[in-house]
């Protein structure tokens, strides 16, 4: 049942609360990058990819405290503390872009701000999904976070772009503060009693260590963590490649901008709803999913009409939402619970963390060379990790005919969980 974890209390209060704040995200992030683009610079990618490094960078630096935080303390707690902060940010910003006083390094503060915050934020919020559902339905509740997710996406920047249009990108940095209180209101109105913690594993600073020591002995982890680090750094700069063609390669205004993020989002929408009709995560889409990604940022990089570009960006959208909801659900289900915390913090570092790298490298390349060849990073380097993956799953399938028939056991020796290939 595609919506099964939707019949659990706190999940579908949480699958509200998140969709709501979701849109606003996406509106503040769509007026963020066009900002920064149009407004406060003049067409510089580079400035909107050091923007993004400064708010991925903190997920990378951080990554040994974030994921204590999430495996020692109570994790709706965590999240009530890091959404109140995220929801006082986006209001401040909201006020300075209002008010007419907002400068290029005010937003570079915020973005470090935001990032630091939200740091925090993702694994205890990662790691949480499973408190919520249980084991059963990890897989299905990943999947429906991430069309929620991608289904804020369909709204929020095609709405930003009209208010951009019509009025001015302030309303919308206020708009998005105000979606943070239907998250914080989901968080007060959980059944605590119904929750299922996991064991607390962590108790204080020397066990940090334990985590990259567990990643490090689990070969399937490495290998997901070593693409989707890949996929994060050069291959989810959408921002840069979305604004950058609409009004470098199209000359067209921060209406189509929105319009066409909506587009990849439906994509991603889409794939992420096909995952949620599956019981467990497959290799076979982790791997797949981003070999089809690297040929649809290759389609968009080289569409020689903007309605093409929009239905490329949406096959994009698919096939990154493909590989993302697998690997995520992987690494949770095969992790084990009282590591879990540190686990996926180590996955959200990894996977937003190159981002301070792949930003500012991607902008570069769209402000030396063009737009078009920004996304070809994306592609040609998606295309490597597909090769990485592909190359460790035909020898562990070898390996496993060698010792058994059946499904492919991953994990460490004491914990071990069948994916379906």
């Amino acid at each position: 049942m595609m919506f099964r974890s939707l019949r659990i209390f706190n999940y579908r209060t949480w699958f509200v609360g998140a969709l709501i704040s979701n849109v606003g995200a996406w509106m503040q992030g769509t007026a963020l990058s066009w900002t920064v683009l149009t407004v406060l610079t003049m067409n510089d990618a580079t400035a909107v990819g050091i923007n993004m490094a400064l708010q991925f960078g903190p997920q990378l630096l951080l990554v040994p405290i974030t994921g204590l935080i999430a495996d020692k303390y109570d994790r709706r707690k965590v999240l009530l503390w890091t959404q109140s902060g995220l929801g006082v940010l986006a209001l401040a910003l909201g006020i300075i872009v209002v008010t007419g006083v907002v400068e290029l390094w005010m937003v570079q503060v915020f973005a470090l701000a935001f990032g630091t915050v939200q740091a925090f934020d993702t694994p205890a919020r990662q790691a949480f999904v499973s408190e919520m559902v249980g084991k059963g339905d990890i897989a299905n509740a990943v999947a429906l976070n991430s069309a929620s997710f991608h289904g804020a996406r369909l709204i929020g920047p095609a709405v930003a772009g009209l208010l951009i249009a019509f009025l001015a990108p302030g309303p919308v940095f206020l708009i998005n503060a105000a979606t943070f209180l239907a998250m914080i209101v989901a968080l007060l109105r959980m059944r605590v009693s119904e929750l299922q913690p996991s064991p607390r594993g962590a108790k204080g600073f020397r066990d940090i260590a334990q985590g990259f020591r567990y990643v490090r002995r689990r070969d399937d982890l490495v290998v997901v963590f070593v693409m989707a680090f890949i996929l994060g750094t050069f291959g989810l700069n959408f921002p840069i490649y979305i604004s950058t063609m609409t009004s470098v390669e199209y000359l067209s205004d921060a209406d189509v901008f929105g319009i066409l993020s909506s587009a990849m989002a439906i994509g991603s929408v889409t794939g992420a709803l096909l995952a949620a009709r599956a019981e467990r995560p497959r290799w076979t889409l982790v791997i797949g999913g981003l070999g089809a990604f690297s040929v649809a940022c290759a389609a968009a990089a080289w569409s020689p009409h903007i309605v093409v570009f929009g239905a490329a960006l949406a096959l994009a959208g698919f096939t990154a939402q493909l590989f993302m909801t697998n690997a995520n659900a992987t690494v949770q289900l095969t992790s084990a619970p009282e590591m879990r915390g540190r686990v996926m913090a180590l996955y959200g570092a990894v996977f937003m963390g190159g981002t301070p790298i792949g930003a500012p490298i991607v902008g570069w390349v769209a402000d030396e060379f063009g737009p078009r060849w920004g996304i070809m990073v994306a592609s040609v380097t998606c295309l490597l990790a597909f090769v990485i993956g592909a190359i460790w799953w035909a020898r562990a399938r070898r390996a496993d005919r060698m010792s058994r028939t059946g499904t492919l056991t991953l994990g460490s020796p004491t914990e071990s969980v069948d994916i379906v290939r």
